[in-house]
């Protein structure tokens, strides 16, 4: 069908094939017929004029785009965790990350995705990173995993006025690809100062990628979900925390939605008082 051809549906399809492909970025106003670009006959260029040396140093340099990190990812991480420990509060700790220029993530976002929910809920969530809804709402977990998260807390009578929900990563990283290494440790800090700030009663973390960065277990999440670990906070206390499968695992993997509810069934046990957590013994090193 020719493109002159198609309907609105039609279009509004294909531009959600593209977004949920991760090509959300337009790179020139105007779109480009590669292919008649590629028939066209070849144009000779002139030959290039040559400028004496000293014309040459004296031209301006062209601009370039500001590195994101000042500095190799162990000193920006360091920095991070200066600048992280001096947030008094949330609102005063969202600022401080707004305006943090070490995560190339920023350049490629388009917004920061800090967090949502209460922030004097006794359970706190925390996954891995934004996704392309995340990125254009600005609030974690509105696609169609914070959707079946929504129901899976509503089925034990929870919902965002009694949870506060988190990433371990606050911008998308492009093509919703995971979050390099570096990119983590840069970030952890400002989660880890959220944490301490929210205080909670019970830490969950949902997906492999949350479970690592903030409980050191390297074990995958199928053989830690649903048990009771020690999260170690900022001041050398702990918290219970309990891995959980990630919502957007369970779309992929929906047989093991059963695993999901008995994990939901106990932190509903713990929060009603009847169930006390158990922790696990530590990460073996």
């Amino acid at each position: 069908m020719p493109p002159d051809a198609w309907d609105r549906d039609s279009l509004v399809a294909l531009l959600d094939f593209h977004v949920a492909a991760g090509i959300d970025l337009a790179l020139d106003e105007t779109p480009h017929d590669r292919f008649a670009e590629a028939a066209t006959p070849a144009v000779a260029l002139p030959r290039p004029v040559q400028v004496p040396a000293a014309a040459a140093l004296s031209r301006p340099a062209p601009p370039s785009f500001p590195a994101a990190a000042a500095g190799p990812p162990e000193q920006v991480a360091a920095d991070a965790r200066a600048l992280a420990a001096t947030a008094e509060d949330l609102a005063a700790l969202r600022a401080l990350v707004e305006a943090f220029d070490g995560c190339a993530l920023k350049r490629t976002a388009r917004q920061l995705v800090f967090a949502d929910g209460n922030p004097q809920a006794d359970v706190m969530l925390v996954g891995e990173a934004p996704g392309a809804d995340e990125d254009r709402d600005g609030r974690p977990f509105v696609g169609r995993s914070g959707q079946l998260l929504d129901r899976m807390l509503d089925a034990i009578g929870l919902d965002r006025s009694a949870v506060y929900l988190a990433n371990t990563v606050p911008w998308r990283p492009p093509g919703n690809r995971t979050p390099t290494p570096g990119e983590v440790a840069i970030c952890l800090p400002f989660v880890r100062r959220q944490i301490a700030l929210v205080r909670p009663r019970i830490l969950i973390t949902l997906g492999a990628a949350a479970t690592a960065t903030l409980l050191d277990r390297k074990d995958g999440i199928t053989k830690t979900r649903g048990r009771w670990l020690a999260y170690a906070g900022e001041d050398g206390g702990s918290v219970p925390a309990m891995p959980m499968l990630h919502p957007a695992y369970l779309l992929r993997q929906p047989a093991d939605k059963r695993l999901a509810w008995r994990d939901l069934l106990a932190l509903r046990r713990t929060l009603d008082g009847r169930d006390g957590p158990e922790l696990a013994s530590p990460s073996p090193t």
